[in-house]
């Protein structure tokens, strides 16, 4: 099933707290708190105050703020100075800021395919 993308912003507000999954097909900005799987066709930002416990499947990201669990972006990553990212990456291109913090191990999208191609 393909989901259609839109230009919609999602926005979760620095205060809210939400207890479970988020699916989305446009871009998400997250100020708040998120407990539980974000899944987006868009770009996510989260910000100084947002935090996310729970898994991430996005196109693109951009992590200022904090997230514990494992994240699957298909393009683009970018851990900026204040975050703390605490789970797996699974990413295309990945940039961290001098200051981030990053607990996990980090797989690059190419190399995964390259080990697939070579069992099959």
């Amino acid at each position: 099933m393909e989901v259609e993308s839109t230009n919609s912003i999602n926005i979760l507000t620095s205060g809210t707290v939400v207890k479970g999954d988020i699916t989305a097909t446009g871009d998400f900005r997250l100020d708040g708190t998120l407990e539980g799987n974000l899944q987006l066709n868009g770009k996510l930002v989260v910000g100084d105050t947002g935090s996310v416990t729970g898994n991430i499947l996005c196109l693109n990201a951009n992590i200022m703020g904090t997230v514990k669990g494992n994240l699957s972006v298909k393009e683009s990553l970018t851990l900026y100075r204040n975050s703390r990212v605490e789970g797996d990456i699974l990413i295309n291109k990945l940039s961290i800021e001098p200051g981030a913090v990053f607990l996990g191990k980090c797989c690059m999208l190419d190399e995964v395919r390259q080990q697939q191609e070579q069992t099959v």
